[in-house]
């Protein structure tokens, strides 16, 4: 069964009330568009499971997954905090002027230059990875005379079932300190110790595209576990992100309900059973909250018919704008955008215009027949699409649309062959 989407009095396919064609029209193609509504739905979702429950909670939203101004001011707008990796997303959510004190940051090698925007931005949480963090962020906060919150991020052994290369909660990974080795136990005893920093609790994550609440039940026990061990009562515990959604019919996602009714009961009754309060909640839900939201939009182009192999419907765009396929072996469903309910007629492979043989968004998918110029729309791609769009082969980095309640802007304007070469300087002989 295709993915929900929605359609005008004349079948065409639509995007917060627009036509898919008039968007492409307006704004040209490669695009991304974002469904707003969907964004909104999604966060209050997370907030009404929560609602159900006896406990206080945070839900942030995990920026990596898209990042910019107008993403971060929608975030606030429904009363989500944020989860930043870098001092790239730090700036961003400073010009979005988001509340800083719902900030947290998370990243396995922050810079001092990192550190320090973090401190001096008043940003609320800082989530330490190691002790080489550890160290710098207690001896920039004195050298300030400012006290950090901070979580200590660690890794509870608990492997999800999902890709290898998303997977972050099991023993083997770069990312927090290790709890079957004790590095978390000591962790805890040395933050109690260093002046600068205030220890509030303790953040796991344990991998992303997640479709069974066991993996967080036993992250939760975990972290509940560590601070029994180590006479530690935190007030926050963070459990990270990784809820799955559906990309194609392979794909069985649960609804936010699912997960918190699973998560609350398991923490209050680990905590019950080692002696502790429970504590606040964090969630960083990211994909779960922009990825079926947005769209790409791209325009058909050349056609490659190998006899009794395959036919290549090459687009616009490609792994430059959307490098999942390749990276992760990522599906799709893909809309003929002024047809999206009409009979399959050929089954095309959509292939990209970069340089490369496996630069393919989609395989042997069934469409109506599609020709030069039709516009063809991927689905679900609202997460980490732009974020890991690259210049590669100096193509520019499409535009990023907003679309809500019929009306449509920009959000991040479409790159220039000009913007590609405005950092370049000229060799001047060495």
């Amino acid at each position: 069964m295709m993915q929900a989407y929605t359609t005008n009095a004349a079948g065409e396919l639509t995007i917060g009330g627009v036509a898919a064609s008039t968007l492409a029209s307006q704004y040209g193609t490669p695009l991304y568009v974002y469904d707003v509504s969907v964004i909104r739905d999604a966060i209050r979702a997370y907030k009404a499971a929560f609602a159900t429950q006896p406990i206080d909670y945070s839900i942030s939203y995990a920026a990596k997954a898209f990042a910019s101004v107008a993403m971060f001011q929608v975030a606030a707008s429904e009363g989500a905090h944020l989860d930043v990796v870098s001092g790239g997303e730090i700036t961003t959510a400073l010009k979005a002027r988001f509340n800083m004190q719902n900030v947290s940051f998370n990243g396995n090698n922050k810079t001092d230059a990192e550190l320090e925007l973090a401190l001096d931005s008043g940003l609320g949480t800082v989530i330490v990875d190691n002790d080489y963090e550890l160290d710098r962020l207690s001896n920039l906060a004195v050298q300030r005379g400012q006290q950090q919150d901070i979580l200590l991020r660690v890794t509870p052994g608990v492997s999800a079932h999902t890709h290898e290369y998303i997977m972050t909660g099991q023993v083997d990974s770069k990312f927090g300190y290790d709890v079957e080795s004790g590095q978390a136990v000591a962790a805890i005893a040395k933050a109690q110790a260093l002046p600068g920093v205030n220890l509030r609790g303790l953040h796991a994550h344990i991998g992303s595209q997640i479709f069974e609440t066991s993996g967080f039940v036993a992250e939760a026990q975990k972290l509940v576990a560590v601070s029994a061990d180590s006479n530690f009562q935190p007030d926050i515990i963070d459990l990270g992100g990784g809820f799955g959604i559906r990309y194609t019919d392979d794909d069985q996602p649960l609804p936010a309900t699912a997960f918190i009714d699973a998560l609350t009961p398991a923490l209050q009754a680990a905590c019950a059973e080692r002696g502790l309060t429970v504590p606040t909640i964090w969630i960083e839900p990211g994909r779960s909250v922009v990825g079926a939201a947005g769209y790409t939009l791209y325009t058909a182009g050349s056609r490659k018919v190998v006899p009794g192999v395959r036919t290549y419907q090459t687009v616009d765009g490609g792994m430059g704008d959307n490098i999942r396929p390749a990276l992760y072996q990522a599906k799709y469903d893909v809309l003929l955008a002024k047809q999206p309910a009409a009979a399959p007629e050929e089954t095309l492979t959509i292939a990209g215009k970069c340089c490369e043989s496996g630069d393919i968004l989609a395989t042997d998918v069934q469409l109506p027949r599609v020709q030069a110029g039709d516009v063809l729309a991927v689905l679900s791609t609202g997460a980490y699409g732009y974020s890991m769009a690259s210049l590669y082969n100096r193509n520019p980095r499409p535009a990023v649309v907003f679309a809500e309640n019929g009306k449509s802007q920009t959000v991040i304007r479409r790159e220039t062959w000009a913007d590609l070469i405005d950092h370049d300087e000229e060799y001047a002989g060495l």
